[in-house]
């Protein structure tokens, strides 16, 4: 899935959560934790893939429910020691949303397993798919299919929830980045 494919599932998983439960939408700063969530895995196995080479697949290491275990509850500990356990809660949507959103639909629909072995990495080898000679070649050489498109239109309604919402976490980045072009200067 593409980044925009994983941040739409993200935010409108955490926006229907806040909504139900809470009867309002999403703040700001959790916002901006459930994006960094929801880009999380494939920032890190990416290049450690493609360009490094460290890694045996871009869905490893950070994809894994093992990594999970122990990065989640981490990030929850420490917003928490900030008064902000709501901020480590949207982060671990974001992520946890990402290795869901990662399972292809033809091993959904196929009932094949083997396509999930990269949620248990490095019990198992993660599936087999074409090498990538790095990010950019990769994002270069890509095709636009129908699950693509299916993405697109995804990002689409995120962007409506989002704006719907009263575009949490705009204002926020705004001002950081006013700020720190401020003392760049």
């Amino acid at each position: 899935m593409w980044p925009w494919g994983h941040l739409a599932v993200a935010y409108l998983c955490y926006s229907i959560a806040r909504h139900r439960l809470r009867d309002r939408p999403p703040r700001a700063l959790p916002v901006i934790a459930l994006a960094i969530g929801s880009q999380f895995p494939d920032l890190i196995d990416k290049p450690f893939a493609w360009s490094l080479e460290l890694l045996p697949g871009g869905r490893t290491l950070t994809h894994s429910v093992f990594v999970a275990a122990l990065l989640l509850p981490s990030v929850y500990l420490a917003a928490s020691r900030f008064d902000r356990p709501d901020v480590g809660v949207a982060f671990a949507v974001g992520h946890v949303s990402h290795l869901l959103a990662d399972v292809p639909p033809n091993a959904i629909l196929t009932a094949d397993a083997s396509q999930l072995t990269f949620l248990v990495w490095p019990l198992l080898p993660p599936p087999p798919y074409e090498s990538v000679d790095g990010i950019l070649a990769g994002f270069m050489r890509y095709s636009m299919g129908w699950y693509e498109w299916a993405q697109l239109g995804l990002a689409f309604v995120a962007l409506l929830v989002w704006y719907r919402d009263g575009r949490p976490g705009l204002g926020y980045v705004r001002r950081s980045v006013t700020i720190i072009t401020r003392k760049a200067a």
